[in-house]
């Protein structure tokens, strides 16, 4: 990682003796609608007080036909474990959940997953049965069900930083960071009928430790995700999950500044086949890129991160597309203030900065961005805004 970043954003370890979390202390004073330079118009919609409402959401948000948005937050709420939560079009938030960190979970860094009848599924990185997190659901009334708890040590893994996908049988896939055969993380398989079967055990060489990462599920069934480390030069992997449980590294990561490191977030498919994502750090500048790996395993680097102020660094999530191919994400710290961006990156590879955060307005992204039908973008800040414990945010074009 370079030095921005370790001076800007806390990097976690979680392990099954428990989680050590470092917050930056930054101010707040809380700026509720600002237009940025490129004449988007920002609104934070929501401002975070780390009290009954919750406070630090690691994770981006989903979205019903309504306009109303749901997502995690890592701490506050009745039991300081996080919350689920429901923040309107208005900006209205309503806490639709609070974990207590025992049995029902704790300390989701994960987003959700809101299938059509509204029921919505999402993982806890500690709490359970064992303590090592878990699955869970939450119906349109508001009751939590343990649909698995995570046992840990070789046979099972722990620990799950990322969300969910969901095949057509109603089955659940996701990772979880540590544990497993080689305790560097696994993907495993969850039942509508609660059996979890551990479908991949990461060794190193096929990739490490999944963090803030779920997994993208193609027509056929098959399993595309990335790594923070692990493959040839344990820098982080591209890999494929055949249905039948075969893993291939599609790409491994070769950092220095030829190349990214430390991938994050979840990979996207055009109609070629071709994947799309990001890695949080090295490339040029040392901030990271914007990347696209082929069916056949060529990578190309669509965009390098140069950080200042006309520039984003530093990204903990992927990228989406639009109708026309164009790319959207945000970046952890970069830009005018130095504490995170949204960007768009256009088919012919120039990069447009939609917005700065200014810490006022939020500071350092983790959750990936959201698009709705006519083009606006939504997200989470990890902290910032005017009561400095995160933001639920829009950018309209």
């Amino acid at each position: 990682m370079t030095n921005t970043l370790q001076q800007c954003i806390s990097k976690i370890r979680l392990g099954a003796a428990g989680a050590a979390l470092t917050f930056v202390v930054v101010l707040a004073i809380g700026v509720v609608t600002t237009p940025s330079a490129q004449a988007q118009t920002f609104t934070d919609l929501y401002n975070f007080t780390d009290g009954a409402d919750g406070g630090y959401p690691y994770a981006g948000l989903v979205r019903d036909a309504a306009g109303n948005l749901y997502g995690t937050t890592f701490r506050g709420g009745s039991s300081s474990a996080g919350v689920v939560f429901e923040v309107s079009k208005t900006g209205t938030e309503t806490v639709l959940y609070n974990f207590t960190g025992g049995a029902d979970g704790g300390y989701p860094y994960a987003g959700l997953l809101r299938d059509t009848d509204g029921t919505l599924y999402g993982t806890t990185s500690h709490g359970g049965a064992s303590g090592f997190g878990t699955v869970f659901e939450l119906s349109t009334a508001g009751t939590e069900t343990v649909l698995y708890s995570f046992a840990g040590g070789t046979s099972d893994g722990c620990n799950p930083y990322g969300g969910l996908v969901q095949n057509k049988a109603g089955s659940l896939y996701g990772t979880t960071v540590r544990c497993g055969s080689n305790n560097q993380g696994t993907v495993f398989k969850l039942t509508k009928g609660g059996k979890e079967t551990v479908l991949h055990s990461f060794v190193g060489s096929d990739g490490a430790f999944p963090y803030y990462t779920s997994l993208l599920m193609d027509a056929k069934g098959n399993l595309y995700g990335v790594t923070e480390e692990g493959g040839t030069t344990f820098q982080g992997v591209v890999y494929k999950l055949s249905k039948k449980g075969t893993l291939t590294v599609l790409y491994s990561f070769a950092g220095g500044t030829t190349d990214g490191c430390y991938a994050y977030g979840t990979p996207v498919m055009d109609k070629q086949d071709n994947l799309y994502g990001t890695t949080n750090a090295c490339g040029t500048s040392g901030d990271g890129n914007v990347w696209k790996v082929s069916s056949k395993g060529k990578e190309t680097v669509l965009h390098n991160f140069a950080g200042g102020s006309s520039d984003g660094a530093g990204p903990n999530a992927g990228v989406i597309f639009d109708e026309k191919g164009n790319l959207y994400g945000d970046t952890g710290v970069g830009g005018a203030s130095g504490v995170g961006t949204v960007y768009e990156l256009n088919k012919k590879g120039t990069l447009t900065l939609l917005h700065s955060f200014s810490t006022s307005d939020g500071s350092y992204l983790y959750g990936g961005v959201i698009r709705s039908a006519s083009g606006t973008l939504y997200g989470t800040t990890l902290e910032g805004g005017s009561g400095g414990f995160g933001t639920v945010w829009k950018v309209k074009p």
